[in-house]
């Protein structure tokens, strides 16, 4: 069975910075308005190609606006054979109000 993990926002940071992919779930405006510095916004559009340039056996962070929805995302993608998921506790809204100067603007 595959399963996630919880990650709390300086376990976050510190995969980040040793090479963790970092998606973001959330609808385009908010992602464009601000998001994880480096993150990656999928969504049903664009997952089939993420899935097909992944690398299933580097680590993957979901992220979605307080952490409920990435939880279902993390499952699913643990699923597809990633190999190290984590869904981020308190989500994008936790990320901002503990590394504010972690976050971009911008689209995809």
């Amino acid at each position: 069975m595959s399963e996630f993990h919880h990650i709390d926002p300086n376990q976050a940071l510190e995969l980040r910075q040793r090479g963790a992919t970092i998606v973001d779930i959330r609808d385009p405006h908010s992602f464009a308005t601000l998001h994880i510095t480096g993150s990656k916004r999928v969504d049903n559009q664009t997952l089939p190609d993420f899935l097909a340039q992944a690398d299933l056996d580097q680590p993957l962070v979901v992220v979605c606006y307080h952490g409920h929805s990435s939880q279902s995302a993390a499952a699913f993608f643990a699923q597809q054979g990633f190999s190290d998921v984590y869904s981020l506790d308190g989500g994008f809204e936790q990320w901002r109000s503990t590394y504010p100067d972690e976050t971009e603007s911008g689209s995809f």
